[in-house]
């Protein structure tokens, strides 16, 4: 590998059953690497299905200050004056909302619930979260009622369950592509509109290449809502389900296979590949 410095290393991470523990919603095997990315001055990107207010609440217990992604691509959510921008950006529109600058990708919320309800009346046994309650979507997740009430607060994607139809996920995908939006699936299935992590992870990746000229790029997820971010990256690593099983859905090229189940995977790798850049240096 050519020499590289840390300070010009990129990490995008997935959130639940990558960085975070499946069961516990813990980062605590990861704490090695997180500290060593935290020490080299790395920005630590969460990429994640997970709504804005649950990834605020995990960058805070995680001290993070830099861009994150929200709802499967959804949403670019960055701390206002993070990157300098310049006539060449009047394409991507900015918002303000708070301290953020942000880049909505994604179909309105309103819009995804209209096309669950369209499902359902086609004979899809569909359910939402935007079609449960607190506490029904806190027994779903396993996230304790007031991370669940934070799910559910919603601009860009919708979780359901697909009850008891698997035989008929190919034309559920059908259905929900000729209503001009798309499927994808981590520990849920979504639906949501012409967006993907893929697509963020590309518009944070060209202005880190504007921030500090060239740059490594590395990606870890856990399940298919994560190959295109992976697709993007220099380093694409996969971690380990829950059964000790790394996901067959995803086949991108390059594709590293962590050994470790969720952060524990995540730490080893990470640590890997830092390592092996640091030994270049």
């Amino acid at each position: 590998m050519n020499a590289v410095s840390l300070e010009k290393a990129v990490v995008f991470t997935d959130l639940d059953g990558t960085l975070l523990d499946a069961l516990s919603y813990s980062f605590e095997a990861a704490k090695p690497a997180l500290r060593l990315i935290r020490e080299r001055g790395i920005p630590l990107v969460v990429c994640s299905s997970k709504t804005r207010k649950e990834i605020e609440h995990y960058r805070n217990l995680l001290d993070n200050h830099h861009p994150f992604v929200v709802e499967n691509g959804g949403g670019i959510f960055m701390p206002a004056g993070y990157f300098s921008r310049g006539p060449e950006d009047a394409c991507r529109p900015l918002t303000k909302e708070g301290k953020y600058e942000v880049i909505s990708l994604g179909t309105r919320y309103e819009l995804l619930r209209k096309a669950m309800g369209e499902l359902r009346n086609e004979g899809f046994n569909v359910t939402g979260f935007g079609d449960m309650a607190v506490e029904e979507v806190a027994v779903a997740t396993g996230l304790p009622p007031e991370e669940a009430e934070m799910a559910k607060d919603r601009d860009f994607d919708e979780p359901f369950i697909f009850a008891g139809q698997e035989t008929r996920a190919g034309e559920l995908e059908e259905a929900i592509r000729k209503k001009g939006l798309s499927l994808t699936q981590g520990s849920f299935f979504h639906i949501l509109g012409g967006c993907d992590k893929g697509k963020a992870v590309a518009i944070l990746t060209e202005l880190y290449r504007k921030k500090f000229g060239s740059i490594v790029t590395v990606g870890l997820g856990d399940s298919p809502n994560d190959a295109p971010m992976l697709e993007c990256v220099d380093f694409p690593v996969l971690v380990r389900r829950p059964d000790g099983s790394h996901d067959p859905r995803v086949r991108t090229a390059n594709l590293l296979r962590a050994d470790g189940i969720g952060p524990e995977g995540w730490n080893r790798v990470v640590l890997e590949i830092l390592s092996d850049m640091i030994h270049s240096e």
